[in-house]
Formats: structure tokens, sequence, C-alpha cells
């Protein structure tokens, strides 16, 4: 049970969240001093873990109970709040930690944490809720339950803009920043010639460095911005303390810097967070599935194992965040909702399908479903990672797991398949389904493309485009405004959809096949619902001149072969949608990629047709 804030008082709402292992039919009670139920909530989250959220906006001072009753009406968890007259003084920062370190890592405050994140994000499942960075999410005190909740105003003017390899590591350092549980971080590289990300130096939060991590090599090698500033003594500026122990690597002694300053326990993450996301990447995420220097460890293909909280990173280079599993019903497939966030900071949340989350074990790493590994404390007080084989063994764990590291792709999704809905589908359902999630990847590039059609309106000047593989991964206007990547996700759910009729043949055991139909007659029902779908979905993106044009999902998928050059931002929009030469929809089109990189475009077209991303070099 969680209760917030961390000195409640009557000026402040007393928000109460509670996580359970098991999906008990109960109620949430808020119990004032006097003995009556000021709040009490029925609305239980899915799970594993199950929760139940309860508020009361203005407490009265005195105790409170807080009661988890079970149908039987026996407290199955319950705990006393004392709710103050007056604010407590606030917890202060330890000297030498970015923050004191109150609770530890286990099966009771990572459900918290799954709890919590699922709250976050929580929409109705046929919203398609987005958000311009993610601090707009954490500053919503209506989704976040610990806004503010260490009373220092520490959230009033957070800013939070990450990319979707740092989402998940600043979500994880906020929860634990507030409860007082360790965090860490590693630095990593990102893989490539024939090498998975290799992690060396790992950094936490008991014991933070006074420097921030050396680069690590880099396949691709890169300058860094001509306006970049070293950071060295950074750290040492945020805590009051001792001077540092010697670094494990020699370096050069820093300049002399003033005497360090406290900047509080607020300040202090502040600074923190953004020198550990600095330092992370995507390639944190896809290291080797055996290795124990990692900050992430895989997990089975399994409901108890996939928990909000838990990351997927894909063999690309992209990292997204599960926030909910949706259980199957009789009339509707399981659905698993992830969060990611863009090179332009937008947070978005979308479903779990073969289109958006890419599969391939390779020597360049394994993907797939990882969560946080857990930090605990060593015999001589410091904080280590526990390794595989502990977390194997753990019973406040036991969820390690290789299974994702031996299967191929097809056996990969079938297994995903049987998480999310374990019990036979109907075919027409599921492959509505699936429908619904290539039209939502279609609506959000109607997104991603208006961003660069906006960009182009406020320039003459034509952004470069990188060369070879660092077309999908790089930085700039490129990156933010380009969609290689995204164009290729959208490549791969375009087949997935087309596909499907014969999917469901292939594996006619996996659907609940009518008795009196035969395969292929299934199999000519669902293209004939296939056709009539696409003819009826449509959409709309905005053309150079501002004027909207109507498009059908249909239109995208006969349009298949125009996305495998649509993605360069310099192209108008027409052309990125694919409209016909000489068309009525091309005739606002006033602007075109540079001959050199339309040859580049065609050179690499090959990845886009063959579906085969690039390996670095």
């Amino acid at each position: 049970m969680l209760p917030a804030p961390f000195a409640p008082w009557k000026g402040v709402p007393l928000r109460v969240l509670v996580a359970a292992e098991k999906p008990l039919d109960g109620e949430l009670s808020l119990i004032g001093p006097d003995g009556k139920v000021a709040a009490s909530s029925h609305n239980r989250f899915d799970g594993p873990p199950y929760s139940w959220y309860a508020e009361v906006a203005a407490p009265a001072p005195g105790v409170w109970h807080a009661k988890l009753t079970g149908a039987s009406g026996c407290a199955a968890i319950a705990r006393e709040i004392t709710v103050r007259e007056t604010p407590a003084a606030p917890p202060q920062a330890t000297a030498g930690a970015v923050w004191p370190l109150r609770a530890s890592w286990n099966r009771e405050t990572e459900n918290l944490f799954s709890a919590w994140i699922e709250k976050l994000f929580d929409a109705p499942l046929d919203a398609e809720p987005s958000w311009k960075a993610l601090h707009d999410v954490v500053r919503d005190r209506s989704r976040n339950m610990l806004f503010d909740y260490l009373g220092l105003r520490e959230d009033d003017n957070l800013a939070l803009r990450p990319d979707c390899a740092k989402l998940p590591y600043q979500l994880r350092a906020y929860f634990a920043s507030k409860l007082g549980l360790p965090f860490g971080y590693s630095s990593c590289t990102r893989g490539g010639g024939g090498r998975p990300p290799k992690c060396s130096r790992w950094f936490n939060s008991g014991h933070p460095e006074f420097t921030r991590p050396s680069p690590q090599p880099e396949p691709i090698a890169a300058s860094p911005p001509p306006n970049a500033t070293p950071r060295s003594g950074l750290l040492q500026q945020m805590f009051a303390g001792p001077p540092a122990e010697p670094a494990e690597e020699p370096a050069q002694a820093p300049e002399a810097t003033p005497a360090p300053k406290r900047l509080g326990l607020a300040g202090s993450f502040v600074q923190y967070l953004q020198i550990a996301s600095d330092a992370v990447q995507s390639g944190n995420g896809r290291t080797a599935a055996n290795d124990d220097n990692t900050d992430f460890y895989p997990v089975a293909l399994s409901q108890n194992a996939l928990r909000p909280g838990t990351i997927y990173a894909d063999p690309y280079g992209h990292v997204m965040m599960l926030v909910r599993r949706v259980p199957q019903t009789a009339d509707a497939a399981g659905v698993i909702l992830m969060v990611d966030a863009e090179p332009d900071f937008t947070v978005a949340r979308k479903r779990f399908w073969r289109g958006s989350f890419l599969f391939v074990n390779s020597a360049l790493g394994n993907p797939g479903f990882k969560r946080f590994r857990p930090i605990v404390h060593a015999a001589n007080g410091t904080l280590r990672r526990m390794s595989n084989a502990e977390i194997a063994k753990s019973p406040q764990y036991g969820d390690f797991s290789l299974e994702q590291s031996k299967l191929g792709v097809e056996d990969f999704y079938d297994r995903m398949d049987d998480v999310a809905s374990p019990e036979p589908l109907d075919p027409v359902r599921a492959m509505k389904a699936a429908i619904d999630s290539l039209e939502e990847q279609v609506r959000t590039r109607v997104g991603s493309v208006d961003f660069g059609r906006k960009f182009l309106d406020k320039t003459t000047a034509d952004a470069s485009m990188p060369d070879g593989p660092a077309i999908f991964q790089t930085s700039g206007a490129w990156e933010d405004f380009a969609t290689p990547a995204r164009d290729f996700r959208l490549l791969i759910a375009i087949d997935v959809v087309r596909n499907y009729p014969d999917r469901v043949a292939r594996r006619p055991d996996r659907y609940a096949m009518p008795k009196d139909k035969s395969v292929a007659d299934v199999k000519a029902e669902l293209q004939n619902v296939l056709a009539s779908e696409l003819v009826s979905r449509k959409f709309s993106y905005t053309r150079s001149d501002g004027s909207p044009w109507n498009l059908t999902l249909k239109d995208v998928v006969d349009r298949t072969a125009s996305f495998e050059m649509g993605y360069n931002l310099n192209d108008c929009v027409e052309l990125r949608w694919g409209a016909p030469e000489n068309s009525q929809e091309a005739a606002t089109c006033k602007r075109h990629a540079p001959q050199a990189q339309r040859a580049k475009m065609i050179k690499y077209r090959v990845w886009f047709h063959d579906r085969h991303w690039p390996a670095r070099a």
C-alpha cells in the first residue's frame, strides 16, 4: 500500500494506491478519524499486479484507516495513516547521495511501481492518448499520485523530454527518488561489427560519481556538437560531502572548482537525472540476454512476467514501455498497451502488435521484453545489481528467462498472441483488431509527417540527409522530422494486415474456427471482410497549401511501394503520402528532395522493399 504524500496533512489531498498479486474482488475504502468512509473504489486495474486507487481531496487531521476489503468482508490489506494538522518538515538531501534511501526493491515495491505506471497512462481502450512531452503526464495531478510527494514543490517546473531510450530511465528514477529507492544506469556501447552492446561502468544514486560517464566507443564515429560543454565537476557541486574516492580509471585532474554548493533534494534530482539521461541510449536495452552487467534482464513471455514498467527493446534501436495488459474477453482479443517517446519528445500510447514491434535475434544483441535489474545492498553496504542467477532463484522475482533469445520471428509473435489471448480467437474479430492497430499507426504517422510540413514552412533550406544506416538513427532535423524508421514499421504493418487471412489458414488451431466452414471458406470470408474494412476506414492529412485531403486505409495499402521512399522530410507531404504524379492530390506539391538525396533513397530502397533493416558498420 502506498499513501501519498510522504507526510500527509490536511492541506493536500490524501491519495492511496494498493497493489496485490491476486485478482481480489474487493473495495478500497478510506475511513476518516470519525469512523466514516470518506472515499471508496471498486474499480480494479488489470494485472498482475492488480491495483486500486482512492483519494480524499481535503482529509481531516487525525488517524485514517485505508482498507482493501474482499467480498467476504475481511480486510485483505489495511494500514493506519496519520494526517497532520500542519505540514511536516520535508525530507532533506543526504551528503554523498542523490536522495536518501528509505526502502528496498522487492515484490511489494515493484508491484507499486507497476501500479503507478498503469495509472499514470490510464485512458479508455479506444482512446489514442498522446502528450507533447513526458512532463505533461507527470505534472497531471489526476494521473500522477506522486505529484509533489515530498512536499518540496519539486514537480511544479520539472521538465522531462526524453527520447524512447531515456523514457524508462526517467520514470524509474522519478519513482525511486520519491520512495527513497536505489537507482542506477550504465554506460554502454550501441553494438556493431557483429557484436552486441556492452556496458562498462555502472553508476548509482547511492554513491554518485563526480564526473559524468566516459563516452563509449561507437561503431559509427560522431563529432560532439560545437556548443557542447564539459560537465566535469557538476555532480560535485550537487552534494556537500567528503571528497570523492579516486575514479576506477586514471583520469586527468579536473580544474579547481568552487566550494560545493548543496542544491537541495529537488535540485539534486533534476541535475542527476539530466546526467543519467545523457548517458543512456537504445544500446542499453539490446544487450545480450545472458549478460549480467546490464540495466535490464529478459523475462519469460507470460502474463505473470509482462507487467507495467517492463520495457520492449526492438532490434533496431526503438524502446517502449508496457503500461497495461487488457485481458481477453468473450467478445475481444486481449490487448497489450505500450508508451514510447518520439524524437520530437511526443509521448504516445499504442497497442503492441507485429506491425509496430519488430523482433529478430542476431549477433547484434537480444531484443524483447525486459525488466529493470534489481538493485540491492552488498555486504559492505554499497549498492550492487542482482545477477541473472540471483534473480532466477529469488522468491521476490524469479522471472529471469532466456526464452526470448531462443525464439525465431514467427515463434515469438505466435507466443505473444498466446500471452495476450490464451483462448482461441474469433478470426474475424482478431483480424479487425489488427486493422485497428494499422489504422492507429497510420493516424500517428499523420502527425509526424505534419510536423515535417510545419518545419518546411519555416525554412527554405533543405535538411541534410545522413548516409547509410544512419538514416534510421541520427540527430538534428532529420531525426526529428524524417520518418524512415516509422515507415519501415508501417510497411511491415501493411504486410501483417494484408496477409492476415493467410495467417489464419496457417494456424487454424489458434482460432475459434466455425464448425460448419472449412479453412478455405474462412480464409475467403476474411479476404472479403478485409477489403470492406480497408475501404470504410478513412483519415485525412494536411497538404502543402493547408487544405485537407482524405484517404482510406485501402489507399495506404495500394500505395505500399510509395512508402519505400516516402520518408524524406524535404519532400512535400503529398509525395510522402504517395500521391500519384499529375493527380489533383499532388497539384499542391511545391517541394522535392534534392537529386543527391533521391539518389541515396533509390540506393537504400532495397532495405524497405525487402523489409531488411541494415546492419551497423
